[in-house]
């Protein structure tokens, strides 16, 4: 006969084992954009996991005050957690973008705390690497910032990602209005892997900034000619095309939406998004009943999102 204690183990293990394949199934449907699902299932969970799976779900649904307490609770819970810091800096991140100054301050000092915490408890983590660069290259040196420091994160991106690190010296130069250095930093980044889907979409991101449109459509082709494009760089390309607002790049944005809502969707790019874009350019289009069909697949994945629920009011006037 099993020990009494070999059973309590046992009970006590299951659970966990429960709840662990029941958070990565969170995982994979924030990759499918079911945010209504993840907050459904996870609200009113203690643990940090869940609660650093429902700030996720509305920081992409875009409701931050939601998303700041699951995430501080997160943290709070499980403070060695190197995600969690960067998850929550990156809610601080947005919070800072839509604040007064004096609040705006407040955000970005807290945002900085998180991005280097998260750094020091995982080094090799690129992207919040790459977020920490970033903000030390939009923020004034009153608050952290400074240009150094981000050449600094450049160099150890690098070691592990080359094209990451040109990437950040692109930006650098972009922001000095260096513009030929930046465009020569965008090629080498494109030419330092054989996997530079992602870098010729940040090359296209780069012309349509700076108005140079059939460079920017050139790199389009480039980034997404691939069966095998990494479907985040189709909703980046697609929605890099419809901000550019030539009408004869829609047919290109739909037919790349489409790609990617068929495709693996990511939570970066979270699909009710793709469907909401893919609706705004069947509308610029005049195609009512088809951009209609996707507000609505927006909101059955989404239903609080409110630019979706406002195109809706709009065809039915």
């Amino acid at each position: 006969m099993r020990s009494f204690v070999a059973i309590a183990v046992a009970l006590f293990s299951l659970p966990a084992a429960l709840f662990g394949a029941a958070t990565d199934s969170a995982s994979h449907l924030l990759d499918q954009g079911k945010v209504d699902e993840v907050i459904a299932t996870f609200a009113g969970h203690t643990d940090a996991d869940s609660n650093n799976l429902l700030c996720r779900a509305y920081y992409a649904l875009g409701e931050l005050d939601h998303a700041l307490g699951p995430c501080e609770k997160a943290v709070a819970l499980e403070p060695s957690n190197a995600r969690y810091h960067l998850w929550l800096g990156r809610v601080y991140g947005e919070k800072a973008d839509k604040a007064s100054f004096l609040s705006a301050a407040g955000f970005a000092k807290k945002l900085r705390v998180e991005f280097e915490r998260a750094v020091q408890l995982d080094p090799n983590d690129t992207q919040a690497r790459t977020d920490l660069a970033e903000f030390y290259l939009e923020a004034p040196s009153i608050m952290g910032g400074g240009k150094d420091k981000a050449i600094e994160q450049a160099r150890l991106i690098g070691k592990t990602r080359p094209a990451r690190e040109h990437w950040t010296y692109a930006r650098i130069a972009e922001k000095d209005k260096d513009l030929p250095t930046a465009e020569a930093e965008y090629r080498k980044a494109i030419a330092s892997t054989s996997e530079n889907a992602e870098a010729w979409s940040d090359l296209a991101i780069f012309f349509r900034k700076h108005n140079r449109l059939p460079e920017m459509e050139e790199a389009v082709r480039h980034a997404t000619s691939s069966p095998s494009t990494p479907p985040g760089v189709l909703f980046d390309a697609a929605e890099n095309l419809s901000r550019a607002g030539q009408s004869s790049d829609y047919d290109l944005a739909i037919s790349l939406l489409r790609r990617y809502i068929a495709s693996a969707t990511v939570e970066d790019s979270p699909a009710f998004k793709a469907h909401y874009l893919l609706g705004s350019l069947l509308e610029k289009q005049a195609k009512k009943t088809e951009a209609t069909a996707e507000f609505r697949a927006a909101l059955a994945l989404a239903r609080e999102f409110q630019p979706a629920q406002q195109a809706l009011q709009r065809l039915s006037r």
